[in-house]
């Protein structure tokens, strides 16, 4: 299966490890066989970005502020070919608010966070420096309201971490919270949970030792207001069949102690490798995606009670509902999911919606020129639009920023 998504770790990484062939039993999954389209949805290229100064190839998804411009960050492009920061206006307008130089960091992976002044947080996966093998550990950054980049941390590998793929969080006293990929322990490590206080002293609050704790956390953190945060491994855990040599993947609770509790480990059928972070519903039940195991092994959305008792709501065929979801979900006072899959369709990924029933309908399947490879989460304004972005695809096959009117 060809994504050509080069540099994308959740991609070569799990690619090398899984196992040729796997066989999931389909009765104990809730399946829907024939998935409907939805009528007609209205859906806007925003913009297309050209691989040049204005940026391109975004992982991440977008925020929105109380005006209506979008912000986000490219992996690539800009004036130093490193990433950028962007705005795009109300008019469908693209701003490159910073271009990332390696000092910096380069190639940021996670979206943004914004404060009250409109200063930006996010990370940087790479650079920031000369260790991890050259490649740098990545940076914690701020990016100020007149577009002043500061960086706040610099990720030397042990014991802090290195190579953070997610956003970041913030507490009301200004103190930013999130997770590294590699580093902690070892070589290259298992990754961290880290803070960095408002000063900028880092420090990191869980160490993941790569077996039964979890390993390689690719996802954002989700706060309970207690201190506790919630969040998802993209391996470790359970290491039997078909998760041999990398386990499939844990949720796991954070305590304002820093002690570790594994929610829930994957075994396949019920998902394997998830890559994004979780949603939770007022009754404080959990739920996110996987990007494969499930009945056919295309990936699942599931719900997660606060027992932990886990089930699959829907798996993914990878054919016309979508396939291998990587990206968070968005749900609505009525209970409906929504989200992205990076395949399915005709290839290019999906917007999905799934209702409290488990019916899935897919909203919007992407073709090419209207982006491709959606690999990041969706937000909605007051009005039902939705806002996202994806990887590939557009007029020049760089990615895009779209809306789409339900």
């Amino acid at each position: 299966m060809t994504r050509g998504l080069q540099g994308r770790v959740s991609i070569s990484w799990m690619r090398m490890r899984l196992a040729p062939s796997i066989a999931f039993a389909l009765a104990i999954v809730p399946l829907v066989l024939m998935t409907p389209s939805a009528k007609a949805q209205t859906f806007t290229v925003l913009h297309a970005f050209t691989g040049g100064a204005d940026g391109g190839n975004p992982y991440a998804g977008v925020i929105l502020d109380a005006e209506g411009n979008l912000y986000g960050t490219t992996g690539g492009g800009g004036a130093l070919g490193g990433g950028t920061i962007f705005r795009v206006d109300t008019t469908g307008q693209e701003s490159v608010l910073h271009s990332f130089n390696r000092e910096e960091g380069i190639t940021p992976k996670a979206g943004l966070i914004r404060d009250a002044s409109g200063s930006l947080y996010g990370t940087a996966s790479l650079a920031g420096g000369p260790g991890c093998a050259g490649q740098g550990c990545g940076t914690v950054f701020k990016l100020t309201s007149k577009s002043k980049l500061l960086v706040l941390h610099h990720f030397t590998g042990r014991p802090d971490g290195q190579r953070p793929h997610a956003g970041l969080i913030r507490d009301s006293s200004g103190d930013l919270y999130g997770t590294t990929l590699f580093g902690g322990a070892g070589s290259p490590g298992n990754g961290t949970v880290f803070k960095v206080s408002k000063s900028g002293t880092e420090s990191v609050s869980h160490v993941f030792t790569g077996r039964k704790d979890g390993a390689e956390p690719l996802a954002d953190l989700l706060p309970d207001g207690k201190g506790n945060f919630y969040g998802t491994t993209s391996r470790g855990g359970f290491y039997g069949e078909p998760c041999q040599h990398i386990g499939c993947g844990t949720v796991f609770e954070l305590d304002n102690t820093g002690k570790e509790t594994i929610l829930y480990n994957f075994t396949g059928v019920d998902g394997n490798n998830p890559q994004a972070g979780l949603t939770q519903d007022a009754e404080g039940n959990f739920y996110g995606t996987t990007e494969l195991g499930g009945a056919f092994n295309h990936g699942a959305v599931f719900k997660l009670t606060k027992a932990g008792v886990e089930t699959v709501l829907y798996s993914f065929t990878g054919e016309t509902d979508g396939g291998t979801p990587v990206a968070g979900l968005l749900r609505d006072i009525t209970g409906n999911l929504y989200g992205t899959t990076e395949q399915g369709g005709d290839g290019g990924g999906t917007i999905f919606k799934l209702d409290k029933a488990g019916k899935e309908t897919v909203l919007h399947t992407f073709t090419g020129t209207d982006g491709y490879q959606p690999v990041a989460a969706l937000i909605q304004d007051g009005q039902g639009n939705f806002y996202g972005t994806t990887y590939s695809g557009g007029t020049d096959a760089y990615g895009v920023v779209f809306k789409m009117t339900p």
